[in-house]
């Protein structure tokens, strides 16, 4: 067919104008060939569930490592629609094997850095990695919350704020789209957990709903135009959230007015008629329901009509033609490993986090002496790769811990040498690790979680029993650094009797080089804790509570979680319990210090609707470079709000003796609608009358700085 014959190849047409042209030229079975994925039919579904580690499911994922597209017409002029997994990188992408790419930190660590700029560089790398590869969609970011720590996926999604969350996820998508790549948020919607995720049902009130768990994807949407959107496993109120016209159809269509296509989770679609007439555009990765025999049934028995078809393939084409896809031949070129993979460093340096440095003791000196790395061979002597699972990426190269520390000794030209003893699984040579540390000069313990898509962890530990590893080799030497490499905080027993720990979370290609980096003090950590690190396993909102998690059958057959925590998630649950945690949300230290003055909130008498301005100086009181987070938080006068919530952050980046002015605006009418609650009378955000008091500082405990705003 020629161009003549074909008007949607008019670019001077809008995208939407085009694809409904090219609909309208569609036969039926070239509009069913359009509806779903062409991905191998593997036996590997539910599978999933029945993971129990991070290697299981790599197992599992290794065996769909094959082509993840739609279909092309070549008559139609329709391109193979090439799709790659993420969010943590390019991952399984379309190619046999999967094409490899740079192995990013997770995206915790993304969160963790508290800077807006970071996450627009971490979707920068990888949209430009999608490109190389001939890929035109990236299944990410994830936007899903850290409700509980044990959740498998927390390593790829932000964090335990949805605002927090949400900033992250936009500037991850812009950047993404930037280069005419999709990008695709998910999980939609409350897929907090793994555990019985094909089955499982999430009962959660509407304005919980509204103000934590649908936020981040509101500005996604809002803000960052997504052009995406992917469909959960899970049942939300008794549904599937492939099936569920509410959250598919009256949230994201009549209320957000967005306009981009639903894609469904890999073997989530449950229907063809239900799925397409709630909402859901793209079955993937197969077509175990959009086939030609269920949807011309479904026609012919008027479950389903022309219509809704032509309006998921509109939708979808849209975007497609939005970011010229029908006009771009598909022409991988390779990746310039070396440059991503500077980038991936210096991202990964951002974003670990100081938990403590009781004496002194980092950064090291050149002159440090021996130092011993030891730990498990997944944390100590290979560079820890998290995420198991479809989002795990086949890495371009990696740095190892050992030549890593090696490397940036040698660029300081340093007297300190670096060896590595590994500490077997079953611990049978841990007595030997003990008089190893005690040899040593300095001794860098290196322990950590991957976790994985598939199966949660069956509690917040740290796997193969490292708290008694981490426990029996701390004291061995008067200079020891704990450092973690996790997917999300965890329970740390032995933290009393470690006075230096240092979270770098899973850090992928440049983990070597790295750690080493913020050991030596080449560079200062910048981090802030963006989950709750609690001091027991007790203070966690959903211990002892099988109701809120993991489930309980209601006599329906599946499990079902009941938020009845309501808002009180993360630091929201301490606060409002009066529990301590251990380390706190938004903490973090430096190897410099900060001291913050004179702050103030104007206006102090409001209407609800006009800005308030925070603002302050931040002075580096320290001999070093470095930077600090200053947090804005708001409690709400309304029963039921938690005593906080994040509502503004500004990092700042300091020479010794700088001070700089920061101001943060608090603006009523964004889109994560800062002073308002949902309201269950008129179904909107409301800005309710009464005293506001806005709380600033460097974490959610630690907020000096107090006023009063008072909303008319």
């Amino acid at each position: 067919m020629t161009d003549e014959a074909r008007p949607w190849m008019d670019a001077a047409l809008s995208p939407r104008e085009r694809a409904e042209k090219l609909v309208a030229a569609m036969t039926l079975e070239q509009k069913i060939a359009q509806l779903h994925g062409n991905m191998e039919t593997i036996d590997i579904y539910g599978l999933a569930n029945q993971a129990t580690s991070a290697e299981e499911m790599e197992q599992l994922a290794a065996q769909i490592r094959v082509e993840r597209h739609v279909i092309a017409d070549d008559d139609l002029g329709i391109p193979r629609m090439r799709i790659t997994n993420g969010p943590v990188g390019v991952g399984m992408g379309d190619g046999t094997p999967s094409p490899p790419a740079t192995a990013l930190p997770m995206t915790i660590g993304v969160a963790a850095s508290f800077d807006p700029e970071l996450a627009h560089d971490y979707g920068d790398i990888i949209g430009k990695e999608c490109v190389h590869l001939g890929q035109h969609v990236l299944e990410g970011p994830g936007l899903c919350l850290h409700r509980t720590v044990t959740a498998g996926r927390n390593f790829e999604y932000f964090s335990e704020d949805p605002y927090l969350s949400g900033v992250m996820g936009v500037e991850v998508t812009k950047a993404i789209q930037a280069h005419d790549v999709i990008a695709m948020a998910k999980h939609y919607v409350v897929n907090d957990q793994e555990y019985e995720r094909f089955r499982n049902n999430v009962e959660v009130d509407e304005h919980v709903l509204r103000e934590l768990y649908l936020l981040p994807f509101e500005m996604v949407c809002k803000d960052g135009d997504v052009a995406s959107i992917m469909s959960a496993y899970n049942r939300v109120r008794g549904v599937y959230a492939t099936e569920n016209r509410y959250t598919l159809h009256t949230i994201l269509r009549e209320e957000w007015g967005w306009d981009g296509y639903v894609q469904s989770d890999f073997w989530s679609c449950r229907s063809a008629a239900g799925s397409l007439n709630a909402g859901m555009d793209l079955e993937m990765p197969d077509a175990k329901w959009l086939n030609e025999t269920n949807v011309r049934n479904a026609l012919n028995d008027t479950s389903l009509e022309i219509q809704t078809i032509d309006r998921a393939l509109v939708r979808r084409f849209t975007q497609m033609f939005r970011f010229g896809h029908f006009e771009k031949p598909y022409a991988p070129t390779e990746i310039p490993a070396g440059e991503h993979g500077e980038v991936s460093r210096r991202m990964g340096q951002e974003m670990a986090v100081l938990l403590k440095n009781d004496a002194g003791l980092l950064p090291l000196a050149p002159d440090a002496g021996r130092v011993l790395i030891v730990g498990m061979d997944s944390f100590a002597a290979k560079a820890c790769q998290g995420g198991g699972g479809s989002s795990k990426v086949d890495p371009l190269y990696t740095v190892d811990p050992l030549p890593g520390m090696r490397d940036i000794l040698a660029d300081l030209d340093a007297a300190s040498t670096a060896e590595l003893f590994v500490v077997e699984r079953d611990h049978s040579n841990l007595d030997a690790a003990v008089a190893a540390c005690k040899e040593a000069d300095v001794v860098v313990i290196m322990a950590g979680l991957i976790a994985t898509e598939g199966a949660d962890m069956p509690a917040p530990e740290l796997p193969y029993n490292q708290d008694a590893m981490v426990a029996a080799l701390l004291g061995q030497c008067p200079r020891t650094v704990v450092v973690l490499k996790s997917s999300a905080p965890m329970i740390l027993p032995w933290i009393g009797d470690a006075d230096t720990v240092l979270e770098v979370w899973n850090q992928g290609a440049e983990d070597g080089h790295v750690v080493a980096e913020l050991l030596w003090g080449v560079v200062n950590p910048s981090g802030k804790v963006p989950t709750t690190y609690a001091v027991r396993r007790e203070d966690l909102m959903e211990y002892g509570d099988p109701v809120r998690y993991p489930g309980t059958d209601e006599g329906e057959g599946w499990p079902t979680m009941r938020y009845t925590e309501g808002l009180r998630i993360g630091y929201r649950w301490f606060q409002s319990q009066g529990i301590a945690p251990l380390f706190p949300f938004g903490h973090g230290l430096s190897y410099t210090t900060f001291e913050l003055s004179a702050f103030s909130v104007s206006p102090r008498e409001s209407d609800g609707v006009a800005p308030l301005t925070v603002q302050g100086a931040v002075r580096n009181t320290g001999e070093v470079a470095g930077a600090e987070v200053v947090q804005v938080y708001l409690g709400i006068p309304v029963d039921g709000q938690p005593p906080k919530r994040l509502v503004g952050f500004r990092k700042v980046w300091l020479e010794p003796g700088e001070v700089q002015t920061v101001t943060i605006e608090v603006d009523p009418a964004a889109t994560h609608h800062p002073l308002s609650v949902w309201d269950y009378c008129t179904q909107s955000f409301q800005v309710r009358p009464g005293e506001y008091t806005v709380y600033v500082g460097t974490s959610s405990e630690d907020t000096p700085f107090t006023a009063t705003v008072r909303v008319g």
